[in-house]
């Protein structure tokens, strides 16, 4: 359904998008994920025909939409897709009805049949009953449903979605994850939506475009990402926890691991990252031949398990456990290291194994 042909966008010597290329298959939901000022949502307004590319095709099935070295780009009207922003960017003189309306009327629907869509679409939000509310008579988690409302309503083939979620609170952000999954599986359409919260991306997914500085890290299925990250910045970023890294080097016949002096369980050649995941570690309050010494940072339940998190220098580890000795803020923490680590990666993030 949609084609990403070597995408760039520049605003002068910035590169915000770098050569990007992907693939979607229709029906999809995608996610755009990564940290603040990797490109996400500009490569989202090139797709919705807010931004026109500096180079490279954006193609909706096997029309082209978007041509950087030609400069055309088609307007975002004729595109058949549909937006909703982070800030919903409803008409605050308009009821919740006629903001849903609005589209249709631009699309010049006759009037039965936009009353019979707008009842349509409220009712499948669960907002029918606020159809003859304005925007400041309703909570946030009411005014994004009408935003989506407002966009599904001219049935578009592709819907994008730029941090809806963003500005509620997390309880109702997991509430509405699961309201947006119901609206994408009713209208079949293939769904983009940016997010930088990679607890999002790797719980709504059928595919995740991890970026980093206007690159794709590296994109697939969650489950991929998770079982196989492909650079020690994509180990680091998803996952819940995600990965811990520990620096280790070769040291005669032995390694070190985050500079302690260990017996190698495992081929090393040269330094590298070892990639530890939470669950493989454990916690104690005393040393052994496999520890790493941390001062506790925090704990916290997870799932009925007890995730640990120490930290020492730019070195951070987390482990999930079943059970931990109490620890104050400050006090040391032993890490037990598995004899095999689940992968290594070159000191650049580059990975090895």
């Amino acid at each position: 359904m949609i084609t990403i042909s070597n995408l760039t966008k520049s605003f002068g010597d910035f590169d915000a998008v770098k050569s990007v290329s992907l693939s979607v298959p229709e029906g999809s939901f995608l996610v755009l994920v990564g940290p603040s000022g990797c490109g996400k949502s500009t490569m989202l307004r090139m797709l919705a025909g807010l931004e026109k590319p500096t180079g490279g095709t954006i193609a909706f099935g096997d029309k082209t939409v978007s041509d950087g070295e030609r400069g055309w780009t088609i307007e975002p009207a004729q595109r058949d897709a549909g937006l909703v922003f982070q800030s919903y960017a409803l008409w605050p003189h308009m009821t919740v009805a006629a903001n849903v309306e609005w589209p249709l009327k631009v699309a010049r629907m006759l009037p039965a049949e936009r009353k019979a869509r707008v009842t349509e679409v409220l009712s499948l939000l669960g907002i029918e009953k606020l159809s003859h509310r304005y925007p400041n008579e309703i909570s946030g988690g009411q005014q994004q449903r009408v935003a989506i409302a407002r966009m599904i309503a001219p049935k578009p083939r592709i819907l994008l979605f730029d941090e809806p979620l963003s500005n509620l609170d997390a309880k109702l952000r997991v509430e509405m994850r699961t309201e947006l999954l119901r609206v994408h599986r009713a209208t079949g359409a293939t769904s983009i939506y940016v997010t930088h919260d990679q607890v999002e991306a790797m719980t709504m997914a059928s595919h995740v475009a991890v970026l980093k500085d206007g690159e794709v890290e590296q994109f697939g299925a969650p489950e991929d990402l998770v079982s196989r990250p492909g650079t020690a910045f994509v180990a680091t970023f998803v996952g819940t926890p995600p990965a811990n890294l520990v620096p280790v080097a070769p040291a005669g016949s032995g390694v070190t691991m985050a500079g302690r002096a260990m017996e190698a369980t495992f081929p090393l050649e040269r330094p590298a990252q070892a990639m530890f995941r939470p669950e493989d570690l454990t916690v104690s309050d005393t040393a052994g031949p496999r520890t790493i010494a941390m001062e506790f940072a925090e704990a916290s339940p997870v799932a009925g398990r007890m995730m640990v998190t120490g930290t020492r220098d730019d070195l951070r580890l987390t482990a999930v456990v079943d059970s931990a000795p109490r620890f104050a803020p400050g006090d040391p923490v032993h890490f037990t290291l598995p004899e095999t680590p689940a992968a290594l990666f070159t000191p650049e993030g580059e990975r090895l194994s």
